[in-house]
């Protein structure tokens, strides 16, 4: 090769590296949760660094019963958050940063039992859309489910957040323009996980993206019910996916891409990733190991 020419690849190369995007840096929440943190953060990591978009930071707070008044993450730092936790309330200086971070435009990702968290905390209720358990009622706000091509809010009495037997299940797209859900097959078959329903709360400015139909033979409601949630809440972007109940469920390809992709929208307003050939189809479970 002539010096010129290798002279010209070496600019090239180094123009490239020095106009590549920094990986953005995502904060996982664990340390309380009613299901095995200790098993999926570390999933949760590995997918989103195995993205390329994101290196990711783990949080874990005191464990249940003990003083919390030391747990308070710099969300500042990070261009999103994402929570694998549900367990004891954060101090109130906490929890003041979290709203004021997502509302200023930090981006918000609530993974299955993080919508169990926090009853009682009206801004996080607003994150989220809607949740289970914690004494959740009417009061709390409205079902939220999808029939007749529309969303369904009922405000009927009853008990927020219950699931029947763990079984795999299909996922259906209900907002295929969004930039999460564009480009994914319309149904699409999700491993084995808890199938939650009956989830209940404000749900504004919220936008359906996928649900799954809870069998009554499996004990479900017998409706469709939200699955994958996108939610503005003042500047920010939330992600809520209620999949993602153990390990089998987070190895599950259409788990890893759609938290990978929830994750990039709610950091940037956009997805850049392309869907991955490996993804499940109507009829087959896709999963790694």
């Amino acid at each position: 090769m002539k010096i010129s020419n290798l002279i010209l690849l070496i600019s090239s190369m180094l123009i490239t590296g020095a106009n590549a995007a920094a990986p953005m840096k995502a904060l996982v929440i664990d340390g309380q949760n009613n299901h095995d943190w200790k098993a999926t953060t570390p999933l949760l990591k590995k997918a989103l660094e195995e993205g390329g978009l994101f290196t990711v930071e783990v949080a874990t707070s005191p464990a249940n019963g003990q003083d919390m008044a030391s747990f308070k993450p710099d969300f500042a730092a990070y261009n999103v958050i994402v929570s694998n936790y549900n367990g004891d309330s954060w101090p109130p200086q906490t929890q003041a940063a979290f709203v004021k971070y997502v509302k200023a435009g930090g981006g918000f990702v609530s993974v299955h039992a993080a919508n169990n968290s926090f009853p009682e905390w009206k801004d996080y209720n607003e994150m989220i859309g809607v949740g289970g358990w914690g004494g959740r009622n009417e009061k709390s706000g409205s079902y939220v489910r999808y029939a007749d091509g529309k969303i369904i809010r009922d405000s009927s009495p009853g008990t927020g957040g219950s699931h029947g037997s763990q079984h795999a299940f299909l996922v259906e797209s209900r907002d295929p323009h969004h930039p999460i859900t564009a480009g994914l097959p319309l149904k699409w078959m999700h491993a084995q996980d808890e199938l939650y329903d009956r989830l209940r709360g404000p749900g504004e400015n919220l936008s359906l993206l996928a649900t799954a139909y809870a069998d009554p033979a499996t004990k479900g409601s017998g409706h469709h019910e939200p699955m994958l949630m996108a939610i503005d809440y003042g500047k920010g972007r939330v992600f809520h996916t209620t999949l993602g109940h153990g390990v089998g469920a987070m190895k599950c390809v259409g788990f890893i891409t759609t938290l990978r992709r929830g994750a990039e929208w709610s950091a940037t307003g956009k997805v850049t990733q392309m869907v991955p050939k490996d993804f499940p189809t109507a009829d087959k479970v896709s999963s790694r190991e």
